[in-house]
């Protein structure tokens, strides 16, 4: 019963902090305006940076991903203190976690719409089984830098995260949790899945290029040959 009340606390305020939307609080501090009217209207450091703001969009990422990070710490610290074992203390710590992730994407702040959960994915594997955070890490910068698309570079990394705990035999709560966020990822990109597959999305830096390319005046038309004057009679 007591072990209950620390897996319901920690749910409880994993999901409370994991809702904090750092995009639209830091955006609107900033004067950009409300980021859900901007982009694809999603809270994330990736549409942080539409609006030109790199210092703005990492600070997005680095709160998006720090607050599951100690979500999770300090869940498991709580169970550490209250004498529980390092199992106990792991799943309790997971459990946060987990509920930090889901706050993050569907904070009751903002009716339930929020972002896509990659950076507090990220921040809970570093935080809580850090091996898969450093592979899923390394697999979205090796996607990325390949195809400039980050919506492809996610989905490669929250795939090969389950698939590696699995591979690696960590604990079957370790491979579940990652399976369960995995999957809630690639859910929360379906209409990126749709356009991956129809070859309209978007890649990092292909916007702009139009946009120079479209400001550029166009090459002077040739000047029309003139009318042959009309022909009287005899």
């Amino acid at each position: 019963m007591v072990l209950a009340f620390y897996f319901i606390l920690a749910a409880a305020g994993g999901y409370l902090l994991g809702s904090i939307p750092f995009g639209l609080v830091l955006t609107r501090l900033a004067g950009l305006g409300d980021i859900r009217a901007i982009g694809s209207g999603n809270i994330g450091a990736t549409n942080v940076l539409r609006t030109g703001r790199k210092d703005i969009a990492l600070a997005t990422l680095l709160l998006d991903a720090g607050k599951a990070a100690i979500a999770l710490l300090l869940a498991r610290w709580i169970a550490g203190a209250a004498g529980f074992d390092n199992d106990a203390q792991t799943q309790i710590g997971l459990t946060a976690g987990a509920f930090a992730f889901l706050g993050h994407c569907f904070p009751v702040w903002l009716g339930f719409k929020g972002g896509k959960g990659v950076a507090t994915f990220f921040g809970v594997l570093l935080a809580g089984i850090w091996p898969l955070g450093l592979v899923a890490g390394l697999v979205w910068l090796a996607v990325f830098t390949i195809f400039r698309i980050s919506s492809l570079a996610a989905l490669c990394a929250a795939a090969i995260a389950p698939l590696f705990a699995l591979i690696a035999q960590f604990s079957w709560h370790e491979i579940i949790f990652t399976l369960a966020l995995a999957l809630l990822i690639f859910w929360r990109h379906h209409e990126n899945i749709a356009r991956l597959l129809a070859g309209t999305e978007p890649r990092f830096g292909a916007k702009k290029a139009e946009t120079v390319a479209e400001a550029e005046p166009a090459p002077p038309e040739p000047p029309a040959a003139p009318e042959p004057p009309a022909q009287t009679g005899p």
